[in-house]
């Protein structure tokens, strides 16, 4: 069973037992977060979420059950501008905060 889940704007395809870095979440380590599934797959089928009305609830029903793990940050991205013959230069840092998360549980709703 697999699913592709949405978090921090950004879709992850995932299975029990995974470990995903996502956008920082509010939430406590050790703590378990629901996610919305919007395509799930299990043994009896696939329900996505953009076909008919009935397969569309049915990927709505989807829920993907996460532990929070720990709170980390990416490693640094260096953003350099310069303008050519003007003496212009800026260098800047940024470092993304991420919340580590263990899939435990997907469960849908029947596909039909």
């Amino acid at each position: 069973m697999y699913a592709v889940i949405v978090a921090g704007g950004k879709q992850y395809w995932v299975s029990p037992g995974d470990t995903i870095r996502v956008e920082r979440l509010n939430t406590e380590v050790g703590r378990e977060v629901t996610l919305k599934g919007i395509w799930v797959a299990t043994g009896d089928g696939i329900s996505e979420g953009k076909n008919t009305e009935a397969v569309q609830k049915a990927a709505l029903k989807a829920k993907v059950t996460a532990e929070v793990l720990r709170h980390l940050r990416a490693p640094k991205v260096i953003v350099f501008k310069k303008r050519r013959r003007k003496g212009y230069k800026r260098t800047q840092g940024h470092r993304q905060w991420l919340t580590e998360l263990r899939i435990k549980e997907i469960s849908a709703a029947s596909v039909n």
